[in-house]
Formats: structure tokens, sequence, C-alpha cells
């Protein structure tokens, strides 16, 4: 079981989680070395949560936006004003439920080799 994060703890989780939403290789166990501290559960909840609802338009895009790194202080803010949103208004935390569902299963791989680097140790 993993432990509990603080707000900057939480932000570097945040942008490790980011890089699987890069247009370049991305290196999972890199990924997994930054957040095994954590309970995967909650990793794989912010992955899903608050990181992809942010970052998966940049790999739907034809030439994407960010080729090597998310910038961390858009990033935060951006997911920030996402949850702020959603719990603002019904009808976001609504749609939004509905995006966490399709990107969950969209982008279920990514939590899959993730994860995959976890249980290796």
């Amino acid at each position: 079981m993993g432990r509990s994060m603080t707000d900057k703890e939480r932000s570097y989780v945040y942008w490790a989680l980011s890089d699987a939403f890069v247009d370049t290789e991305v290196d999972y166990e890199a990924i997994a070395r930054e957040t095994e501290n954590y309970d995967p559960e909650e990793i794989k909840r912010i992955l899903y949560q608050e990181v992809a609802p942010v970052c998966h338009t940049n790999l739907e895009t034809i030439i994407p936006m960010i080729w090597s790194a998310f910038n961390l202080e858009n990033l935060e803010a951006d997911i920030k004003e996402t949850l702020e949103a959603r719990e603002k208004s019904y009808f976001k935390k609504q749609k939004d439920k509905l995006l966490i569902r399709w990107l969950e299963f969209r982008y279920k791989y990514i939590w899959t080799e993730i994860n995959k680097h976890y249980t290796k140790k």
C-alpha cells in the first residue's frame, strides 16, 4: 500500500502521468518509478479522473502540440480548473463521468503498461 501525498508531490505525480500523453515514445517504467511510493489505485484514479481529461486531446490531434513534456505549472492550473468546474456544475460532473469512462476504455493500455512495472518489484 502506498502513502498519501502532499500537494507538491501530487503535482509531480500529475507531471509524471502526463508523460503518457506526449508525442514521443513513452517510458512507462519511468512513470512507474515516479509513482511507485503511492497507492496504485490512487494513481490510477488520478490518471483517469484528473490527468487524462486535461491531456488526452494531445494524442487525438493530427499534429500534437506537446511533443516532449507538459509544462508543470500549466498542467497543474488546467487540472485545478477542471476539478473546480466539475465541483461547481452538476452537468459538468455528469459529462465528465462519461468522459472518464471513455478515457478508461480508450487509454486502458496506459494503466496496463504502468502497472506492469509495479508488479515487477
